[in-house]
């Protein structure tokens, strides 16, 4: 059997220099003619960079540093590469990358646990979780799993290759990539740090990436509704029934301080025992208003 080519090479992205005015640095690894260049979070100046022996030629403490984290790099890559030599595994370059950032067979993953939750989740709606609640959560997952794409280059991520600047920077990619104000950002974090909450009392992860993040929600003022602003919603005739509905809903919350999302619980279990009950009564299902 002809012995797979492998090999390991860093570089710069001159096109792409950084705010700093250096290049970021990126690894390519090659596994039998296909290759993928990841980033490794480091950079070098411009001129500092000698491509021939793939590093940086200056004398200072950051030259030095970055050599270092290099070596050290690439051997981490050829120990993985030799491992996989030993085992019965097909060598893939995919396989190396995912093996680089801790993801493997038996690790578990953020979105794998996160896409489990949302699908026990949905067959609770109309129990214990309204669907919006649902669906929070389900675009969580997709932007998690656009910001895994674009950060680490990957599908997902092993739980336990999760640190804190993994939260600092999703954080950011919601407020800079997906428009997010902050307390918009928060209620995405906040479904994050329940999935962690699972993981940690699972024992699928060892330590808490949340443990010394603060959450800092902005004050807002709400504008509240006047007593003859309700009087012309509850006088308001509407032709739509389901409209109409609603507006009952809405108005009902109001005068109860129940929130909506328990109003819309007690009419999906009416709903439900009606319809076993066959006694013509159902209710319209609301919950996807809540």
């Amino acid at each position: 059997m002809a012995r797979k080519s492998f090999s390991v090479l860093f570089f710069i992205k001159k096109a792409k220099l950084l705010k700093n005015g250096e290049a970021p640095v990126c690894m390519r690894i090659t596994v039998n003619g296909c290759m993928v260049d990841i980033s490794i979070k480091r950079s070098c100046p411009v001129n500092l960079w000698n491509q021939a022996k793939e590093n940086s030629k200056g004398k200072d403490r950051m030259s030095v540093e970055l050599n270092h984290y290099l070596e050290i790099t690439r051997s981490r890559i050829h120990q993985i590469y030799r491992e996989l030599e030993t085992s019965d595994k097909v060598i893939t370059v995919d396989l190396v990358r995912k093996l680089y950032y801790g993801v493997d067979e038996e690790s578990k993953t953020l979105l794998q646990v996160f896409r489990e939750h949302n699908e026990q989740s949905r067959k609770l709606i109309g129990k214990d979780f309204v669907s919006k609640t649902v669906q929070r959560y389900e675009t969580t997952t997709r932007y998690l799993e656009e910001f895994i794409k674009k950060e680490y280059q990957l599908s997902d991520i092993a739980l336990n290759n999760l640190e804190a600047n993994f939260i600092s920077k999703f954080d950011a990619f919601l407020k800079i990539e997906k428009g997010c104000a902050q307390n918009s950002a928060i209620t995405r974090l906040k479904n994050l740090k329940k999935i962690i909450r699972i993981a940690l009392e699972n024992d699928w992860i060892k330590k808490d990436p949340f443990a010394y993040y603060r959450f800092k929600l902005e004050e807002t003022d709400p504008e509240f509704l006047t007593m003859d602003e309700i009087k012309i919603i509850l006088a308001k005739e509407f032709t739509i029934k389901r409209v109409e509905q609603v507006r009952d809903v809405f108005v009902f919350c109001i005068y109860t301080f129940v929130a909506l999302t328990n109003v819309c619980l007690i009419i999906n279990k009416l709903q439900t025992n009606n319809r076993s009950m066959g006694n013509g009564l159902e209710t319209t299902c609301l919950h996807h208003f809540a």
